[in-house]
């Protein structure tokens, strides 16, 4: 599904060259669950950031499905977010002037592939499966943290994506809102989904199927866990 060839992703500043990516290689088959870790300023957010194409290389291609997409132009790169990924962030990224469901909907914003009366039973569905639904007319700051983010992987898969990136999707969570984030995500994998995910916790990376360490902008491992 996903090959990067020799992505190098380079920041200058005050004529000072930073390197964030160097000469990445990676492949990720459609379906798999592969978290990403490594300390902090190893260039895992970067990674993320090329795989969802908010970020563009330096230099390398990035194929899916045989398509470059570090070739597209931004309007293409915005239509192929909007159809194909789902995005959770560690700070959940809510609007808090609209209610859940209208947070959620906005996982359909760019889609216009929706009937009105289909974007309204994707709300409700993508809701429901998260275990929302209830809190569809509260407001962000009415609901706790780990409901937060739950509405937030609502919004990511409403629009039934097919890669969902996680940046860090249970940082700002207790241990037991963070076990139900990840049992979602468990659950998504397991209906299909492909999930990378970048975090800190070497337990949630181990419910994943691969794990990929990071240092200095390389990938220095890659382990498939066993079943």
């Amino acid at each position: 599904m996903i090959r990067l060839e020799h992505i190098q992703r380079r920041y200058v500043s005050d004529e000072v060259e930073t390197t964030a990516l160097a000469d990445i290689d990676l492949h990720v088959e459609a379906g798999e669950f592969v978290a990403i870790m490594g300390p902090s300023g190893c260039g895992k957010s970067t990674l993320l950031n090329t795989l969802g194409t908010v970020d563009r290389p330096s230099a390398g291609r990035y194929l899916l499905d045989g398509d470059d997409l570090a070739a597209l132009p931004e309007k293409a790169l915005a239509r192929f977010r909007a159809a194909t990924l789902g995005f959770v962030f560690q700070s959940f990224n809510l609007i808090d002037e609209l209610t859940i469901e209208e947070n959620v909907a906005l996982g359909l914003a760019y889609r216009r592939d929706r009937a009105t009366r289909d974007r309204r039973d994707r709300v409700a569905a993508a809701m429901d499966q998260v275990g929302i639904a209830h809190r569809a007319r509260h407001f962000p700051h009415q609901l706790s943290g780990g409901q937060q983010q739950r509405a937030a992987i609502a919004r990511a898969i409403v629009g039934d994506p097919r890669l969902i990136l996680a940046d860090e999707p249970t940082g700002n969570l207790d241990t037991a809102n963070g076990e139900q984030v990840m049992d979602i995500l468990a659950g998504l994998n397991a209906a299909g989904a492909t999930i990378v995910m970048v975090t800190h916790s070497p337990s949630h990376a181990d419910l994943a199927r691969r794990r990929i360490d990071m240092l200095d902008g390389r990938i220095v491992a890659s382990a498939m866990r066993a079943i």
